[in-house]
Parts: C-alpha cells; sequence; structure tokens
C-alpha cells in the first residue's frame, strides 16, 4: 500500500502526540526546584527557632547565674559567658552580644537606676571579653511595673544574636535579628556587689 508524505508525517505527528515517555522528566525537572526550595526553607526556619530558644535561655542562664551570687567580677561573669557558648553550640558564639546588669529601684523617686553594668562578647577562638556595657550608672531604664518595687535590685540580662541562614534563598541572607531579656532578684543577698572586693568583705548594697 502506497502511503504519500504527507500522510507518512501526519501518522508521525500523531506517534509523537501519543509518545508519554517524556512526561515524567518534564514533571520531575518542574517539581524538583520547588521541593528543594521548600524542603530547605524548612530547614532553615527550624534552626532559626532553635537558635531563638537558644537565645531565650542564654539570657535566662545569664540573669539567673549573677542573682545567685552575692557578688561578681568579670571573671565570674566572664564563666557566666562560657555556659552562654555551650547553649549556643553547634550555632557560631561570636555573633552572641549580651549584657548584664544590676539596677535599682529609687524609693524616692520611684525612677530604676543602674547600678553596674558589663558587656560580655565571645570571639571566633570561644575567648570571652567582658567590657563596658551600654547600660552606664547611673542611667536610667525602663522596668516593667510589676518588677517595679521600691527599695528593692534587679538583675537584668539582654541577649542579640544575628542569625545567619546558610542558603539564604527563603530567609534574609544578611541574617534575621533575633533577641530576648530576663530580670531576676537577687537569691542570696538583697544585691548582687560588683566588684567582688579583694578583702572578700561585702559592704552596704549602694544606693546611688
Amino acid at each position: 500500500m502506497m502511503v504519500s508524505p504527507m500522510h507518512k508525517i501526519a501518522l508521525r505527528a500523531r506517534a509523537l502526540l501519543d509518545d508519554c515517555r517524556g512526561i515524567v522528566a518534564v514533571e520531575f525537572a518542574v517539581i524538583v526546584p520547588v521541593m528543594l526550595v521548600m524542603y530547605f526553607g524548612m530547614e532553615e526556619f527550624a534552626s532559626a527557632v532553635a537558635v531563638n530558644r537558644k537565645v531565650t535561655i542564654v539570657a535566662r542562664t545569664l540573669s539567673d547565674l549573677t542573682s545567685q551570687s552575692p557578688s561578681v567580677q568579670d571573671a565570674d561573669l566572664a564563666n557566666f559567658a562560657q555556659t552562654a557558648k555551650a547553649i549556643l553550640t553547634p550555632y557560631d558564639p561570636s555573633i552572641l552580644k549580651s549584657s548584664v546588669t544590676e539596677i535599682y529601684i529609687d524609693p524616692t523617686t520611684h525612677v530604676a537606676r543602674v547600678q553596674w553594668s558589663r558587656a560580655l562578647t565571645i570571639d571566633t577562638a570561644g575567648n570571652v571579653t567582658v567590657g563596658v556595657s551600654a547600660h552606664i550608672p547611673p542611667q536610667t531604664v525602663v522596668v516593667p511595673p510589676d518588677l517595679k518595687i521600691d527599695g528593692t535590685y534587679l538583675i537584668f540580662s539582654e541577649v542579640t544574636y544575628n542569625y545567619k541562614p546558610v542558603i539564604g534563598y527563603v530567609m534574609a541572607k544578611t541574617g534575621v535579628p533575633l533577641s530576648d531579656f530576663t530580670y531576676t532578684r537577687p537569691r542570696q543577698t538583697a544585691c548582687v556587689i560588683y566588684p567582688t572586693p579583694s578583702s572578700g568583705a561585702l559592704p552596704n548594697c549602694p544606693q546611688l
């Protein structure tokens, strides 16, 4: 049976339209990039949530450890920061910025004032530096009304961390700023003396 060239072309075109062998490859090529973005996005968000939780724990730990001491000095605060570094594992602790501050509520003026404040930083080698804080005495600070009790002291810890995603396609490559803070009452004494006197004898709580 003779088949005209046009009929042959029509048969081949029909056969091509009926051929479904490439559909799976095309669907795979379309779906895989979307699935990878969703997967890595979920991983990044999960890591960010984990770091945010660790930031909260660090803030609570710094405040709690300080409030349990009758007095502290730079070496004690550096040890507290080492604990914070361990809490952040396996994330980079050098991004962590924190400070510990003691606040006094003046019974006359009802104003919350900073008694002492120290900043804690950790370098890439894991070494802790205790330095000048942004809260410089006798700077006034804002304290929640429920905690603002005249003549009392508070230990205030503040932590910030800029979480940088590994990939950065879903979250900002520059990082996501995370922060938290905690107030605690001194546990053993009315206030926490800083620095610890060389004589070991603790003075009366300052009321500057």
